[in-house]
This record gives C-alpha cells, structure tokens and sequence, in this order.
C-alpha cells in the first residue's frame, strides 16, 4: 500500500512536470531462430515493427550487428590491445580466432512494407536507406533474414565459456538504434555499454531437444517443453524429431537474452503470488550454493520492492553463464562457481540492474553512472540487509576507490562517454564507485529521508522510459525543495575535489569562535558536529546560498542549530557557538563521512597529530 501512495502522489506530480513533451520510438520484434548446436550457427528470420514517435522524418534506420565485434581486426580487438590497462577477459584473445571462432552477423534480406531496400554493413553497425521515409508518427515494417555464428565466449557472449556452459546469448541478434532527442545513437561496439527502443518482443528458438534454455520473456509453451518450467507430475509432450521450438514472450522492455546447454538444472522459487524466480545451472558448480542462493534472492526482490519500488514482471532468471555478471531485462548471466558470497553478491548486482537499466533505460554509453552506480549504491544496502549489517558507512569501499583515484591523478569526469576512458580502471572506479557516492552525498546534502523518496519517485515516474541526469535532478529538486544544478554540475562535469577544513579554532568571551575553510574546487554544504564533555552533540548546519533552501531533516537526531548560508565564492566561514572551548569535546565536519573530502584528517579538532587515513576510520 506503502508504494502504491508513492507512486500515486509520484503520478500526480508528474503532470507539472516537463515529461509532457517527452517521446521515445517503440518496436515490436517477432523473430524465428534456426539452430544448428554441430556448427555454432543458425539463421534467422525477424518482423520488425517500428513506430516513429519523433518530430522528426527517417530517412535511414540503423541496426547494431553486435557479434561482428568478435573478429580479428575489428574495434574492440584493437581497442583491447592498445589501451594501458586492457580488460584481463579480452586481451589479444580476439585477434586469434579462428574463422569457425568468430562471431558474426551476416544480414542476406531487407525489406520495407514488402520492398527490399539498400543497407551496408559497418563492422558492427547496418546502415539501412529506407524506400519511403517514416513520417512521425508512422510505422513501417522491417523484415529481415541474415545467419549468425555464436563466437568463442569472450566479453559477455558466446559459446563453451570457462564454466562449460555452452550458449550464453547476448547481444547477439541485429538490434535496432535507438533514436531519441539526441538524434541516432550509433555507437560502435567496442566493449562497453547498451542502449535500446523499447518495445515487445515475440521470439521462437528451435534448437536441438536435448538444451534447456532460460532468459527474457515468458515461455508460452511450457507442456511441450518441459525441462522444470511445468507441473513434473504431468507428462510432457514432445514432439517427433531431434529439435524442439521454444516460444517466448517479452512484453515492455528493451533487449532480449537468453542461455542454452543441455546440462542446465532449472529450479523455480516462489518470492510471491506474482513474481517466481527461476535459477539455471550445472549440478557440479557448487549446488549447494545454488540452492542457498534461492531464499536469499527471493529475500532481496522482497526488500528492494519496498524500498526502491515493485517489481512489475511476473518472473526473473538467474543463468549461469557469460563471464562474471550481466544484466539483461528479466534475468542475468553470471558466473556460478565461485564462493556463496560473491555469488548472492553478483545476483543481488544484477537483479538491481532491473530496476536501474531494466525498467529505468538510461543510455548506458553517455551515463553509465546512472546505471552502474545507483546499482552500486542500492547494492551495499541491500546486502546489510540481507546479512544483518549496519556499518557506520555502508559505501566505504567506493569511497576508497574514488580517492584511489584522485591520489593517482587520472580523474576524468563523469560526462566521459564510457568508450572513451583513457584508462579501464578510471572507467570502472567512476561507473560503480564516484556513481555510487553521487547517490550517497546526495544524502548528505538534501537529508536521507528525501533521498528514499526522491529514488522511488525517480522510479515510478521514469520506469520504461530513457531518463538523463536531468531527469533524475528535478526530480530530486522537486522532492527536496533544494536547487541542485550546482552539485551535477562539479559533481558529473568536473574533476573537482571536496575539501574541507576546521582552520581555527579560539575562546572567544565565555563562547568559541570557529574558522571553517573551503580548500577544495567543489563547494559543499558543511554539517559540523559538536560534542561537549557530558557527552552531548550538536549540529550547526551551514547551507549553500546557491541551494536556496535548506534539508528538513537527516540522519542527526540531536539538537540542530541551523548558521547563515555560505556563498560558495568565500573561502573562509567565521561563526561563534555558544560553548565554552574548554567544554568541548570534539569538532568534526560531516562525522557520518558521506561527502567525499579528500583529507579527513583536517576535518577534527582537537588538532590531529598524523593524518587519518579514510579507508581505516
């Protein structure tokens, strides 16, 4: 009922908002895949549907042909084997395979409304001119045939991975570009992210009988098919011949994933009426694990539901494959034979993803970070949860990545387009952990309670659609009262630091008069904690000028004496509390350690004699 309100009084909201201009493209994919599992190939038959639901006329579509990127040669080969710190998967691992080792996209047949049309082949992009250009708000049909082979596994797809799964299948049919209202986002594949229409999809994979195959959508013909997706006291009906077809259907989402090998186990684990867990793996990768795994799975969706918002399918898998964990609408590809630990970590990860790539679609490639982040943020918190911890920083470890970071001197901004990364590490640290504390700081600044709401709200008002940092910024403004253009704008947009510092501290007439001082580029509010010597704390909360307002509340549960605000263009703030200096305990800026200050060590009084290292606090 809880989340129903939210997402109701969200609702309401969102009809004074400036979503009433937005529009995004719809597909609808209807697929028919010929399987041979002798030769790793199969060929392919698609009905594609598109609706232009732009301003604008098409005069060309664009497909990603994503297998063409497993090729000797190709930009993710090169890309692997000329940046100083290549993904330890990929190597020059590329550039030896063999011509049945490759993977490829061959596209043989093109048609418009019944017409064939011209299309070249662009490494991994398919440039289509279009017999007659789609109007706004006009479909057209596209049909299509082309034949495939599934490369060795290398990065996320493939065949016969380290753990002998067989077929992990992603990114591995031509998919259409998403057009929006930065115009066509024909970014090659070169390792990194996705970004896609969203749309339906009805996909038949007829394959040889012996496989059993989980991922998106839901099977339709569960009776013929057998294999744990039906009721095992009742026969199953196959029929004659040495293949089998299953048929999915995957209603509202973005891609499409799936996974075969004929020694799957499939079991299914209720987490409510509405919503089963399925989970495939091999019976010799640690069963026991998977089978622990499956309470606790159904634990997370069951907590993140009420904190970060409802799941709205009726399913989710968890498959044993790819090469470590990715995540796909309805289900994720991950690694199965690791420690317990990191496996329900890795699936927690990914079943987030649902919610922050599933169901809320930003474009990965320009903000990964809205992406992997809040998935990383959500993450940490859920895991407490799950093993019943309460650390005092729940996101330490990506506070320590980041200032690794910055102590190395190879920042680059947020904004960094995720292929573009001069180094593999500064890509991963910004993504996952510099995103992460975007969420957490932003706690700090706009109070806890704002932010648990602000993050549903963002969800329900922005699931199946393609929000951008903007997006989720009014929405955090809206819910807060706080401007906040200032705090994207370093944040996201610049390498600059946080850096904070008690500079003086003196008796002052019976009082005690403190010197704060701004070292960092980044301006911050400042939550300055007292404590005096019977033990009692205190907050002096100094607000920004450019926040024209201040949080209502936070985490802080005692008294709280509210300071002029500091305009971010002084260096110094000078400001007297009512203490005696010889009745004081201890001064510390932001004692809950969520802004990220690059030097805690100045942040204390009584004067510190050697710097505190932040990881060890």
């Amino acid at each position: 009922m809880k989340n129903i309100l939210i997402a109701l009084a969200c609702i309401v909201a969102l009809s004074s908002t400036a979503q009433k201009g937005y529009w995004q493209q719809h597909v609808t994919y209807k697929m028919e895949i010929d399987f041979d599992v002798t030769k790793h190939q199969y060929k392919g038959k698609q009905e594609l549907v598109y609706t232009n639901n732009s301003s604008d006329t098409l005069r060309k579509v664009y497909f990603h042909l994503y297998f063409n990127a497993f090729q000797p040669g190709s930009m993710m080969d090169v890309r692997s084997r000329t940046i100083e710190d290549p993904d330890g998967r990929v190597l020059d691992r590329i550039s030896k395979l063999k011509p049945d080792e490759i993977g490829y996209n061959k596209v043989t047949l093109l048609k418009q409304d019944g017409k064939e049309v011209k299309f070249t082949e662009r490494e991994t992009m398919l440039i289509v001119d279009l017999d007659k250009p789609l109007l706004p708000g006009k479909k057209t049909k596209l049909n299509m045939e082309w034949d495939a082979q599934v490369p060795l596994q290398i990065r996320r797809c493939g065949r016969h991975n380290a753990e002998g799964i067989d077929y992990s299948m992603t990114q591995w049919y031509p998919k259409l570009v998403e057009y929006d209202l930065d115009g066509w986002n024909l970014t090659p594949y070169v390792g990194r992210e996705f970004h896609g229409v969203w749309g339906d999809f009805d996909v038949k994979i007829t394959i040889d009988s012996s496989y059993v195959l989980g991922g998106t959508g839901y099977l339709q013909n569960t009776q013929q098919i057998g294999h744990g997706y039906q009721d095992q006291s009742k026969p199953v009906k196959r029929p004659a011949g040495n293949k089998l077809t299953w048929h999915f259907l995957a209603p509202q989402v973005h891609d499409f994933a799936w996974a075969a090998d004929p020694d799957y186990v499939h079991d299914q684990y209720k987490v409510n009426e509405k919503l089963t867990l399925h989970f495939f793996y091999q019976k010799d990768s640690l069963e026991e694990n998977w089978k622990r795994l499956q309470p606790m799975t159904a634990e997370a969706f069951r907590f993140i539901n009420e904190r970060f918002g409802e799941y709205p399918y009726q399913q989710y898998s968890v498959l044993q494959g790819g090469d470590g964990g990715m995540e796909y609408p309805m289900a994720t590809l991950i690694s199965g034979r690791g420690s317990f630990g990191g496996l329900i970590s890795v699936t927690v990860h990914e079943a987030l993803h649902s919610w922050y790539q599933g169901l809320l679609a930003t474009n990965e490639a320009k903000y990964e970070w809205m992406d992997e982040g809040f998935t990383n943020y959500a993450q940490s918190i859920v895991l407490n949860h799950l093993f019943n911890r309460n650390p005092l920083n729940p996101h330490a470890g990506s506070y320590k990545s980041y200032l690794s970071v910055v102590k190395a001197g190879t920042q680059e901004p947020l904004s960094t387009h995720a292929d573009h990364y001069k180094l593999n590490r500064v890509y991963g640290v910004n993504a996952y952990s510099k995103g992460a504390i975007f969420l957490h700081q932003l706690s700090y600044i706009i109070g806890e309670d704002k932010l648990a709401e602000g993050l549903k709200c963002y969800y329900y008002e922005w699931r199946y659609k393609h929000p951008t940092p903007t997006d989720f910024k009014r929405v955090m403004e809206r819910v807060s009262g706080i401007e906040l253009d200032w705090y994207f704008e370093h944040w996201v947009g610049t390498v600059n630091t946080i850096d904070y510092a008690i500079e003086e501290v003196q008796p002052q007439e019976g009082k005690t008069q403190i010197t704060l001082k701004r070292i960092g580029d980044m301006p911050m509010p400042v939550d300055l904690y007292v404590v005096d010597k019977k033990g009692n704390a205190f907050l002096y909360y100094i607000p920004m000028e450019i926040m024209y307002a201040s949080k209502q509340s936070d985490i802080f549960k005692g008294k709280r004496i509210d300071k002029t605000p500091w305009p971010w263009v002084f260096t110094e703030y000078v400001f007297t509390i009512d203490l005696p200096l010889d009745e004081i305990e201890s001064i510390e800026i932001d004692a809950s350690e969520r802004m990220a200050d690059i030097d805690r060590a100045n942040n204390v009084y009584p004067f510190l004699k050697e710097k505190i290292k932040f990881e060890e606090r």
